[in-house]
C-alpha cells in the first residue's frame, strides 16, 4: 500500500479533477502490474496496473489507495475488469468519497467473491485525495491559508513593507504546495505592496496552469504589474466594480477575467467566491495572503487547513499574522491533527480547521 501512494502521488497536478490512484498488484511475494492515474491518460491506476500484469492478475492480491468506481464515466467500471481478471483479493486505503461510489465499489467487489479488507494507510489516502474529497461532496474547493512568521507571530516589520522572513528551503517547499495547488489567492493590498508573479516555479508538469486569483473590490490592479504582464488566460479578478468600466476593459485586453460579485461585511462574499471557483471545478485554493485578509477568510470559517512556516527570530513588533475583531476570536475553532516538518532552520506546522469527510 505504501508503493500504491507513491504511484498515486505521481498524479498530483496531472490528475485534475479526478482523485489521485496508484494501485500495484501483487502474486506470489512479487509485484507483477502498478500504474497510477493521470487525467489525460485516461485509464484508471487499477486499468494499467490489470494490464501489465495481464494474466498473473488471476489469484493476485490488489492494492489500491482508494476504493475502485463502479460506475461509467470517461471509462468503464474498474470493478468489473477487476473481477473479469480474476484477482483474489483487494486490499483499499480508503473508500470513495464520490456518492456515485462510496461503498459499492467494495459490495461489488465482495459480491464476485473478492475478499476486501479497507483501512490500510487511511490516513495517509485521506490525507493525499482530500481536496477532491471535499469538492465531490460539497463543489466547493478545498482551502488552505499558508503564511511565513516569526516566532511571535509577526509577518512584516511594519505595515506596507516586504519582510523576507523563512529560509530558502521553506521557500522551495511553498513551490511544491503551489504546484499541488489548483489556484492561488491574494489580496489586491499584497500585490501593491509585494508586486509578486504568484507562479509555480516547481517546472513540474501540471494539466491546467495554475490559476490566479486576487479579491480587487475596487480594482486598483496597476497594468504595470508582475501579475498583468504575464497573463495568460490564468488570472481571475473578483471585484465589487463595474466588470464594464474602462480599467476592467484594459485589464481584460491584457488576457484577465474580471467577475463582479457581491460586498459583504466590508469586502467581496467570500463564500459566493468560493461557489464559483467550485463551479470551474476549483478542487484546492490556496491563500498566501496578507494580514487583512487572513483575518477575513479565519473570520468567515472558510479555511479548512493552516500551514504556517515559522522562521526562529523574533520581530518584537510589526504586522500580526491576521487582523481578527474580538468577536471573531470565540468562533475559530483550535487546530487539530497537527504534523511539524523541519525546512533548513525553519519549521512547518499544519493543522485543520474542518474534517473534509464529514459533514461540518
Amino acid at each position: 500500500m505504501a508503493r500504491a501512494l507513491i504511484l498515486a502521488h505521481r498524479g498530483v497536478a496531472q490528475a485534475h479533477p479526478n482523485p489521485m490512484v496508484g494501485a500495484v498488484i501483487v502474486k506470489n511475494d512479487h509485484v507483477v502490474g502498478e500504474g497510477f492515474h493521470t487525467y489525460e491518460s485516461r485509464h484508471h491506476a487499477e486499468i494499467v496496473a490489470l494490464d501489465r500484469a495481464q494474466g498473473d492478475a488471476r489469484g493476485a492480491t490488489l492494492y489500491v489507495n482508494l476504493e475502485p468506481c463502479c460506475h461509467t464515466g470517461r471509462t468503464g467500471p474498474c470493478t468489473q475488469a477487476i473481477i473479469q481478471a480474476r484477482v483474489r483479493r483487494a486490499v483499499v486505503a480508503m473508500k470513495d468519497p464520490n456518492p456515485a461510489v462510496a461503498g459499492r465499489g467494495i459490495r461489488a467487489l465482495q459480491k464476485a467473491g473478492i475478499e476486501v479488507r479497507v483501512g490500510v494507510h487511511e490516513a495517509e489516502a485521506k490525507r493525499l485525495n482530500e481536496s477532491f474529497a471535499r469538492w465531490i461532496r460539497t463543489k466547493l474547493p478545498f482551502v488552505a491559508l499558508k503564511t511565513a512568521l516569526t516566532l511571535d507571530g509577526r509577518i512584516a516589520a511594519r505595515a506596507g513593507s516586504t519582510t523576507w522572513i523563512t529560509s530558502p528551503e521553506s521557500r522551495e517547499e511553498v513551490q511544491r504546495i503551489r504546484h499541488a495547488s489548483d489556484t492561488l489567492l491574494t489580496g489586491i493590498g499584497t500585490v501593491l505592496i509585494d508586486d509578486p508573479r504568484m507562479s509555480d516555479r516547481t517546472g513540474l508538469p501540471r494539466r491546467k496552469p495554475l490559476l490566479r486569483v486576487i479579491l480587487d473590490s475596487k480594482l486598483r490592479m496597476p497594468l504595470s504589474s508582475q501579475i498583468v504582464k504575464s497573463a495568460k488566460n490564468d488570472v481571475l479578478i473578483f471585484t465589487a466594480s463595474s466588470a464594464t468600466s474602462s480599467k476592467a476593459r484594459a485589464l481584460q485586453r491584457a488576457g484577465i477575467e474580471i467577475v463582479k460579485v457581491s460586498s459583504r461585511s466590508g469586502g467581496l462574499d467570500l463564500r459566493a467566491i468560493l461557489r464559483e471557483l467550485g463551479r470551474r471545478e476549483i478542487l484546492s485554493l490556496l491563500i498566501e495572503a496578507g494580514a487583512w485578509l487572513n483575518g477575513a477568510v479565519l473570520s468567515a470559517g472558510i479555511v479548512d487547513k493552516m500551514i504556517l512556516f515559522y522562521a526562529p527570530r523574533v520581530l518584537g513588533g510589526g504586522v500580526p499574522m491576521a487582523e481578527l475583531p474580538s468577536r471573531a476570536l470565540a468562533k475559530i475553532p483550535s487546530l487539530s491533527n497537527l504534523s511539524f516538518r523541519q525546512f533548513g532552520p525553519d519549521f512547518m506546522l499544519e493543522g485543520y480547521f474542518h474534517d473534509v469527510y464529514r459533514n461540518h
